[in-house]
C-alpha cells in the first residue's frame, strides 16, 4: 500500500471511530433530542428490539442497495466500511461509556458529542474514499436540481418524522445537530485536508 493511501485509510478508519463516538455521546444525552437518522435508529430499537447499532448498520444496508439499483454502480469500499463499522462503534461506545439520568451531565453528554461527532465527520471526509449510504441519498436528491442542503434537508425530515412516529427522541437538540454540525465539519474539514496533503506530499 503507498504512502498516500496508508493516511488515507489512517485518517478514515480514525474519523469514522471519532464520529461514532461523538454520535453515541448525543445518544447517551438524548434529553433535548438525538440527530436525524438517531431518532429514526432508536424509534425502530424501541420497536422492534436489537442494538441502535444494528439499526444503524441495517438502515445503512438498505440505503446501499437501493441507491445501487438506482445509480447501476457496486458501491465503493469505504461505503460498506463507514456502514458496518460505525454502527458497531455505536454499540461498543455505547457500551463503554456510562448511562445517566442526570441532566447536567445529559446535557454535558450532548454537547461534547455534537463537536466529537462533527469532527471525527469531517475527518473521514477528508479522507475522500468515498460517501457514506446516507450522503449517497443527499447527492442523488442534489443531483435532480435540488442543493446539497435542500437534499439534506428532504432526508433528514423523512428519517426524524418516521422515527418519530416509532417514539425516537425528537427535542431541540435534533434540530442543533442539524443545523450545528454543518458548520463545524465546514470550519474543521479544510484543516484535516491541509493535514492529509502535507503527510502524503
Amino acid at each position: 500500500m503507498s504512502k498516500e493511501n496508508k493516511w488515507r485509510w489512517t485518517f478514515f478508519f480514525i474519523g469514522l471511530a471519532t464520529m461514532s463516538l461523538g454520535i453515541t455521546m448525543t445518544i447517551k444525552g438524548k434529553i433535548i433530542g438525538t440527530s436525524p437518522w438517531d431518532v429514526l435508529h432508536i424509534g425502530m430499537f424501541k420497536q422492534l428490539g436489537l442494538t441502535i447499532g444494528t439499526w444503524s448498520i441495517l438502515v445503512g444496508l438498505i440505503i446501499i442497495l437501493s441507491t445501487s439499483l438506482y445509480l447501476r454502480e457496486w458501491p465503493k469500499l469505504a461505503t460498506w466500511l463507514n456502514m458496518l463499522l460505525v454502527g458497531s462503534f455505536i454499540d461498543f461506545f455505547n457500551w463503554l461509556l456510562p448511562n445517566t439520568t442526570i441532566f447536567p451531565l445529559e446535557i454535558t453528554y450532548f454537547i461534547g458529542g455534537l463537536f466529537v461527532m462533527s469532527t471525527g465527520c469531517a475527518l473521514y471526509i477528508s479522507a475522500n474514499l468515498g460517501a457514506g449510504p446516507r450522503d449517497t441519498i443527499m447527492m442523488i436528491i442534489a443531483s435532480k436540481g435540488f442543493s446539497v442542503r435542500t437534499g439534506r434537508t428532504i432526508m433528514e425530515l423523512f428519517a426524524v418524522t418516521t422515527g418519530w412516529l416509532l417514539g425516537g427522541p425528537v427535542g431541540v437538540g435534533t434540530i442543533i445537530l442539524a443545523l450545528g454540525s454543518g458548520y463545524i465539519i465546514q470550519w474543521t474539514l479544510p484543516k484535516f485536508r491541509y493535514q492529509l496533503n502535507k503527510r502524503i506530499a
